[in-house]
């Protein structure tokens, strides 16, 4: 590694963002991947598609988020061996994460081929849109193996200092994904499963890319595909527990909230939704593009001891988050109708109108969601696990599902809310538990806080 590392000796403003603004590239590019996918899928194949991609959520984010723990908690770990010169330790980190994601994710294809069925019936998918569920499936799962290992990859990639490779990689990834959802989905008329093939190859190519690190003269991580130590694997994903518990609580969460949609507004609830939910995936993405970037800093200047460096990059990352949900909040309010009319035609107009309420409810959830990432991501990077774990699961899980629950029950028997909307109210249970967890957030990280490190770690 460079003795003139910029990450523990640069200015702390100018470091930041030169991770960021790549990071947040790419995970535009992602996003914007995403959300195009959406409005090719609305408007050629309808709402339905839209429901029927919603409903399957809970099992992606299953995969995800074991993905996302092994590649936060390896990367963070191996961030650190970095900061303490220790490079050996440092490859061999990355070496097992690779492989145990791709393993990991080939399990879990060659399970859901065996039971198909009962996988619709746990995520309580509707008969009717079962046929559309399954034509993304069949593709999909095996698409996720290399997705997902490609994830992983990236995460590494931008820790040891390539992150124009890692964004490059991203942007191209998904620029061709845009392309080629408009040649299989409007040309040739292919529907969910031109979606799919269309995420394939752009998965490919993205990997194809991104594997150029591995050829780098530059590189500090070495592959070794033969591993022995996998008690070092095993340390690192703990280290990461928190990530898998926050996605894995957003695909309960999402599951419960499908449950509730469907009983009371029926599987166009579900896709109304799904058109609010765009814009909350928008949020989170963006908001992990300053969480990437803190990962990597805080944890190679916490190995070094620089632990006012520390407090800077976090108060930097803090400001940056909340100035984004204020941006965010702006917009929707603006443009509602523009932006929910990208996705559904004008025959979907009901649809339309009660995203919009659904969407009034939810505007204070941009506000904070930001910065609860942020936080849980701090106490990751400064290797707490244990309180990270303790702040994901309640805001992701422990706050949104009670709350639902009892707004579900309750409260539309106050009448609090238009008619139109009234029934749909519980919704605010999200919003309201982002806020609690704020509170949580912010103790936890002052009794954690930069100049108590060395007394607390």
């Amino acid at each position: 590694m460079s003795v003139q590392n910029p990450t523990i000796s640069g200015n702390v403003i100018k470091t930041f963002f030169y991770y960021v603004v790549p990071s947040l590239i790419g995970l535009l590019a992602i996003t914007s991947a995403n959300l195009i996918d959406g409005i090719f899928v609305g408007n050629a194949v309808g709402p339905d598609a839209l429901a029927a991609i919603t409903l399957m959520i809970p099992y992606f984010t299953f995969l995800i988020a074991t993905a996302i723990m092994i590649a936060i908690g390896g990367a963070v770990s191996a961030g650190k061996s970095i900061g303490e010169g220790d490079i050996s330790t440092a490859g061999k980190i990355f070496s097992q994460s690779l492989i145990a994601t791709a393993l990991i994710n080939l399990f879990f294809a060659l399970i859901s081929l065996l039971f198909p069925q009962a996988l619709f019936e746990l995520l309580k998918i509707p008969t009717d849109i079962a046929p559309l569920a399954a034509e993304y499936f069949t593709i999909i799962r095996w698409v996720f193996i290399l997705q997902l290992t490609t994830m992983v990859l990236y995460y590494f990639v931008r820790a040891d200092g390539h992150p124009m490779l890692a964004t490059n990689a991203l942007v191209i990834g998904a620029l061709l994904n845009i392309a080629l959802d408009a040649w299989f989905i409007f040309y040739l008329d292919l529907g969910l499963s031109g979606a799919a093939y269309a995420t394939a190859i752009a998965q490919a190519v993205q990997f194809i890319v991104l594997s150029r690190y591995f050829f780098s003269s530059e590189k500090t991580l070495i592959f070794n595909a033969i591993q022995h130590e996998w008690s070092l694997f095993l340390r690192a994903a703990y280290n990461g527990f928190s990530e898998f518990v926050n996605e894995m609580s957003v695909g309960i969460i999402f599951f419960i909230l499908n449950a509730l949609m469907l009983a009371r507004a029926g599987v166009d609830g579900v896709a109304a939704f799904t058109l609010v939910n765009y814009f909350i995936f928008l949020s989170v993405m963006l908001s992990y593009g300053f969480a990437d970037a803190l990962h990597l800093v805080i944890s190679q200047n916490f190995g070094a001891k620089q632990l006012k460096r520390v407090k800077e990059f976090l108060l930097t990352a803090v400001i940056s988050t909340i100035s984004l949900g204020v941006l965010l909040v702006t917009v929707l309010t603006i443009w509602p109708d523009f932006l929910f009319g990208w996705f559904v035609g004008e025959q979907d107009n009901q649809i339309s109108l009660v995203s919009r309420s659904l969407l009034t409810l939810l505007l204070p959830l941009f506000l904070v969601n930001g910065t609860n990432i942020i936080l849980t991501c701090y106490l990751t990077a400064v290797h707490q696990p244990k309180i990270s774990a303790l702040l994901a699961i309640t805001r992701s899980l422990l706050l949104p599902a009670i709350f639902l629950l009892g707004f579900y029950f309750y409260l539309p028997a106050f009448q609090l809310f238009p008619k139109e909307i009234n029934d749909l109210s519980f919704i605010i249970a999200l919003p309201i538990s982002e806020w609690c967890a704020l509170l949580l957030s912010l103790y936890f990280c002052y009794q954690y806080r930069p100049n108590q490190l060395n007394v607390k770690t």
